[in-house]
């Protein structure tokens, strides 16, 4: 049920004859909300289960109750209630529970946050409360409601609901990442700057790596080389995350009046046989066809 649920992965209980577990789980959009409540027992990503698929996600896990440790990447975390943490799938991690527990997990594709991966790769088994206590609350507190409350929900309220969570992640990962000196280099610092410049203009069918090399006063060629570090390209970064703006609003109840064509345009896609075009390419689905899940 477990590998089913999340990714393939190896579960063995101290006691067999005494193992009792309850899993409650509910998806949207490719982001799963998962709680277990189970006795003790160890949870292992190995190189065989990671051969056998699912790489490619982030689980992120808040504690409820008892206790439990994480380890990934040579770090090891202590778990206690109320902590939050986050494992990648596509690297060995493991999760021992040494006494009955409740947990909650929400999984998402690493794709889906507005961060490099090459960024939030170090944030791996290391306590998100510790590392920024102000807004941790906040995101604890509206994942405590999952997944149970999604279960009754429309698709398309728990896809607006799972897309507030992933926001929320995604502030949370930046915000640490900018309050931590390290991560400070000038490269790091400029490249937070351009993310979010062209967050703020997506709308603009203008922006193009030589309008946001020229708002930061770089070269094109600098640009490029920044983004290549990152492991992308300026143009697939605005593409993809205008395409993910896109989705939100076709999943929207409150804009479901908008046609296709308004929602693309709004996103600067000016040409709707083309954003249909990539749309499906990136999703398996066309926008009309997304509309009538």
């Amino acid at each position: 049920m477990v590998s089913s649920s999340f990714v393939p992965l190896l579960v063995s209980a101290e006691r067999d004859d005494a193992f009792t577990a309850r899993l409650t789980s509910a998806d949207a959009d490719d982001i799963v909300f998962t709680e277990v409540a189970a006795r003790p027992h160890l949870v292992e990503r190995t190189p065989a289960t990671i051969a056998d698929g699912g790489s490619g996600y982030y689980k992120v896990s808040l504690l409820v109750s008892g206790s439990s440790i994480l380890v990934q990447d040579g770090r090891e975390l202590v778990m206690r209630p109320g902590d939050l943490a986050v494992y990648d799938t596509s690297r060995p991690y493991s999760l021992l529970f040494g006494e009955e527990f409740r947990n909650l997990i929400m999984m998402f594709p690493k794709d889906r946050l507005d961060l490099p991966i090459s960024f939030t790769e170090q944030l791996t088994a290391v306590s998100l409360v510790q590392e920024h206590s102000g807004l941790t609350p906040v995101i604890t507190a509206f994942l405590s409601q999952f997944p149970a409350q999604l279960t009754h929900l429309s698709h398309r309220v728990r896809a607006k609901l799972a897309h507030t969570s992933l926001d929320l992640m995604g502030t949370l990962f930046s915000s640490i990442l900018d309050s931590d000196p390290e991560q400070r280099d000038p490269h790091r610092v400029l490249l937070q700057k351009i993310y979010s410049h062209i967050d703020l203009h997506l709308a603009s069918p203008g922006l193009s790596p030589g309008a946001v090399a020229a708002a930061h006063y770089i070269s094109t060629r600098h640009l490029h080389a920044l983004f290549r570090e990152a492991g992308t390209t300026v143009s697939t970064w605005i593409r993809e995350r205008r395409l993910e703006r896109c989705r939100a609003d076709l999943l929207d109840p409150v804009l479901s009046d908008r046609t296709v064509s308004a929602i693309a345009a709004r996103w600067g896609f000016t040409d709707a046989a083309h954003f249909s075009r990539v749309f499906k390419a990136a999703y398996g689905v066309s926008p009309s066809e997304l509309r009538r899940i």
